[in-house]
């Protein structure tokens, strides 16, 4: 009986990474790991969070014993500030972070983040949103700048790469292989920049094709 291959499928997540005062020193070292862990960092900002700040970003937090230790130690100093991406990111990355409790997580996870860098159940050193959900509200506060469009899944995914990016991709292969030049990645990589479908034109090429 033959089987039957799911069709792929391109599934991205976006999520929030906070590096907290106390593991600033420690930037590029868990940035490092960050990236050997298959994330990509589309954006990152270095701020210091007022009280006030804290305390809106810490919201679903508010009432519990620990609230105000918490609003003091995350507005103690500068943080920094990520959004990553990859497949699952929003599980993978609380997966890297471990348990919130340092203590915990030294004892049961002693390869998370969180073990490594943070000190006790209050200053764990890093951030991570809970769900998708939280991740797009964290985002929006911390890059308000940022537009979180909708990343195409499924059906949606598989339309757009074959509307946009399968036929510019077989027209850059037929070219390559009658051009045959000497560096083919450089010279297939200059062609799709030139022949990409989403290029913005220029207005004066907007204008001379409306009166050709």
């Amino acid at each position: 009986m033959k089987m039957l291959m799911p069709k792929p499928q391109i599934l991205v997540e976006r999520t929030l990474a906070l590096i907290k005062p106390d593991a600033v020193d420690k930037e590029e070292e868990i940035e490092n790991l960050i990236l050997q862990s298959g994330f990509l960092i589309l954006e990152k900002r270095k701020l210091q969070l007022s009280p006030e700040q804290s305390s809106n970003f810490y919201a679903d937090q508010y009432g519990k014993v620990f609230f105000p230790n918490l609003i003091a130690y995350v507005s103690s100093g500068p943080s920094v500030a990520m959004v990553l991406a990859r497949h699952h990111a929003v599980s993978y990355w609380k997966e890297l972070l471990g348990p919130s409790d340092s203590f915990r997580a030294k004892r049961t996870h002693p390869h998370s983040l969180r073990a490594i860098y943070g000190t006790d159940d209050l200053r764990n050193a890093l951030h991570g949103s809970l769900s998708i959900f939280s991740a797009e509200r964290e985002i929006r506060f911390m890059f308000p700048e940022v537009i979180l469009e909708p990343i195409p899944t499924g059906q949606r995914a598989r339309d757009y790469l074959n509307l946009y990016v399968k036929p510019t991709l077989l027209a850059g292969l037929t070219a390559l292989c009658k051009e045959k030049p000497a560096d083919p990645l450089t010279w297939l990589a200059d062609w799709l920049i030139e022949h990409n479908p989403n290029k913005p034109r220029l207005q004066h090429q907007i204008m001379e094709e409306e009166h050709q």
